[in-house]
């Protein structure tokens, strides 16, 4: 059957081929002849990695069940379907929460291992995947694989951080954490350019268990506040409804992004922040991790054509020179993103095979979909971050070149050997398997 299983950035919109679990599960029974399969979680990635054009997506959101919890280890487990919003909603009363959570909440279990997510406290507990204790995963031989780091350890490695492509996660236990409160003592330091923002970036991950930092990318001096927060110690438990306080309602005829409109947002943000310097004010989880989340279908102001989100990883030496050229090169070509943020990843290693943080600082920028300025934009950051010994996010990406993956991925080859050959996405095919294309021997080794 056909269904309209868009991407978070809307850039590829038709209806699609899907294929129903149980229905999926009935032809993995060892033939090659089928097309190919991608699990589909809540559609909260921004490329085209979670699209499978010419083969078939298979929607999990409809085995969402909360498995188990552990009171006493806190290890939880769930179906591959159920959101993070869900895993909260039954962790939270017994004082857990998750130990990695990403900007929104409704990403799924299996989602969130696929694509070895990562939050503002990187610094502290690494990506998603280490936190991962095991899970079941169905090949295309039909057998469901109980993986773990100590059984069928390579392909747990492999499927942490692997795109979906080793086959479907069908439910996964991971390790909560226990704190003292769903809410958050957050704390803001204004910086006002960029060079003040790197002399105290690492002493506010030493300091906080979260740390992120919101760039001004319309400002030449690249003016921001640090976001800096540690779990209240208040008892509150209470978790918030999905309900959203505002929604919109329909897709724009035109990106409402734009430099003006951003200008003005940005300059008052940047003042509301600005006052509450020095000040510790209790925030609710949902306002600290998922402010974006208020707002109902927000992508779609930015219009019909969508939009693409560029996540760059600087190796802390080059950073202060390098990240500072991003993000003239982006305010230079007349290209606004609407929200622009600068974090720290530490040197906590994920047990992925494949997985996009290191040692380094990560800028993330939004850019309206202008066509083929926006791509030229987006190609020379590209250039930037290579050049500088970076990577650019594969999970958020609708574009990039197989060249400019291959130099941040070298180690796609092995999860090319890991992949199971019945699963493959757009943007599997549009990098490593033209890049296969190319040497057929590399890719038989």
């Amino acid at each position: 059957m056909a269904a309209n299983l868009d991407s978070f950035g809307r850039i590829d919109r038709h209806s699609r081929r899907s294929l129903a679990p149980d229905l999926a599960m009935e032809s993995l029974d060892g033939s090659s002849d089928e097309p190919s399969l991608l699990a589909f979680g809540n559609g909260k990635s921004y490329g085209d990695s979670c699209h499978n054009e010419g083969g078939a997506l298979v929607p999990m959101r409809s085995r969402r069940d909360i498995l188990h919890l552990d009171i006493s280890s806190g290890v939880l487990k769930a179906e591959a379907g159920a959101t993070l919003e869900e895993i909260i909603a039954h962790a939270a009363p017994h004082g857990f929460f998750l130990p990695v959570t990403p900007g929104t909440r409704f990403v799924t279990l299996g989602g969130a291992i696929a694509n070895d997510v990562h939050g503002k406290n990187h610094h502290v507990r690494g990506t998603f995947g280490c936190h991962v204790t095991g899970f079941d995963l169905l090949r295309s031989d039909g057998r469901r694989y109980a993986c773990s780091p100590s059984e069928n350890a390579e392909l747990f490695a492999a499927t942490i951080g692997g795109m979906g492509l080793t086959g479907i996660v069908l439910s996964a236990s991971i390790k909560l954490m226990r704190v003292g409160s769903l809410d958050v003592e957050e704390e803001i330091t204004p910086f006002a350019d960029l060079e003040r923002y790197f002399e105290l970036a690492e002493a506010a991950d030493a300091a906080n268990e979260y740390a992120v930092a919101w760039v001004d990318q319309l400002a030449p001096t690249n003016r921001g506040v640090i976001l800096t927060g540690n779990h209240a110690q208040n008892g509150n438990f209470q978790t918030a409804k999905s309900a959203t306080r505002l929604t919109v309602p329909f897709e724009m005829p035109f990106s409402m992004l734009n430099g003006w409109s951003l200008k003005a947002f940005n300059f008052a943000y940047f003042h509301a922040k600005a006052r509450k310097s020095g000040k510790k004010t209790l925030s609710a989880y949902g306002s600290f991790f998922y402010p974006l989340d208020a707002v109902g279908n927000w992508n779609r102001l930015y219009g019909p054509k969508g939009l693409y989100q560029h996540q760059s990883i600087i190796p802390f030496a080059s950073a202060p020179s390098v990240i500072p050229q991003l993000l003239d090169a982006s305010r230079k070509d007349g290209q606004a993103s609407f929200l622009t943020v600068l974090k720290r990843f530490g040197a906590v290693a994920s047990p992925g095979l494949f997985s996009f943080p290191r040692p380094g600082y990560t800028l993330t920028m939004d850019f309206s979909n202008r066509g083929a300025s926006t791509l030229k934009l987006l190609e020379r950051l590209d250039a930037l971050t290579v050049e500088a010994g970076g990577r650019v996010n594969p999970y958020k990406d609708q574009r990039m070149s197989a060249a400019t993956f291959a130099a941040g991925f070298p180690e796609w080859t092995e999860l090319e050997r890991y992949r199971d050959k019945r699963f493959s996405s757009d943007f599997w095919r549009r990098t490593a398997l033209s890049l296969s294309a190319e040497a057929p021997a590399l890719a038989a080794e």
